[in-house]
């Protein structure tokens, strides 16, 4: 990517072409609106379309890291432009297909802004596979500062979730990679106010039905028949998709009598 392949980056700017919408500046992308009309929450709308587990959080942690400046009004909101959302699009391709650390991607828009190209990203530490994030060397899985970079949960925000029960490091401070998902579910619900310490029924209900698919498996397994292992975990996969299933109809039942 060099400073002058901007057009890879442009978003619909719906056909605004007058110079003096664009208002040039020395950060990048260069040549793009930057007048400032998008809220906070439009941004995300936009940005959701490509990137679907952004959040507010998110963006908001991304200008606490100083890899966006949005403009603030006389009243302290936030407003963007269309250079801004280039500039965030840009931040999270970054994340999603190399998972680089955000260090690495501020080193890489400073460069842009100052007219240099940028290198290729260094390798991975993660890797996405068929939608669900895979670490790149086996057995290891998503470190805190890993999770922090990647859902831009704070510091103390991931520990308030292990305090609560929510998220299980393992003895070497590892968590497991679906952790990301998870705390990136967990952020959105508090955005809308709920409390995490309510969420620990939810934790605890999936525990209860962790207990019953593994009690109704053992009580069929036979571990001496040849691939028992094998049928074993497929039949968990159906037993956990069916009971998501039935709990979503539940959910839905419940919450539907609730408007009537």
């Amino acid at each position: 990517m060099t400073a002058g392949e901007n057009t890879a980056w442009q978003v619909d700017v719906h056909g605004e072409s007058d110079a003096d919408s664009i208002q040039d500046s020395g950060s990048w992308p260069r040549g793009i609106n930057r007048e400032p009309v998008h809220s906070i929450g439009a941004v995300v709308e936009i940005i959701r379309a490509e990137f679907p587990a952004t959040t507010v959080s998110k963006i908001r942690f991304l200008e606490d890291q100083d890899l966006i400046k949005p403009h603030r009004t006389n009243a302290g909101y936030r407003k963007y432009s269309r250079a801004d959302i280039e500039r965030i699009r840009f931040i999270l391709a970054q994340q999603r297909d190399s998972y680089a650390p955000l260090k690495v991607i501020h080193d890489q828009l400073t460069a842009l802004d100052l007219g240099h190209d940028v290198g290729p990203v260094p390798a991975a530490r993660l890797v996405a596979s068929e939608g669900e994030l895979t670490t790149a060397s086996l057995g290891q899985g998503v470190t805190a500062r890993d999770l922090v970079d990647l859902t831009g949960a704070s510091t103390q925000t991931l520990e308030k979730y292990v305090k609560l029960g929510l998220l299980s490091p393992d003895l070497a401070g590892y968590y497991p990679r679906r952790t990301v998902q998870l705390v990136t579910r967990l952020l959105a619900l508090q955005e809308l106010g709920i409390d995490p310490r309510l969420i620990r029924s939810v934790k605890s209900a999936a525990d209860r039905t962790a207990d019953t698919i593994d009690q109704s498996i053992r009580s069929r397994s036979r571990r001496e028949r040849p691939g028992e292992k094998e049928r074993s975990r497929a039949q968990a996969d159906e037993m956990t998709e069916l009971f998501a299933a039935v709990n979503h109809d539940f959910l839905a039942l419940a919450t539907a009598a609730l408007t009537e």
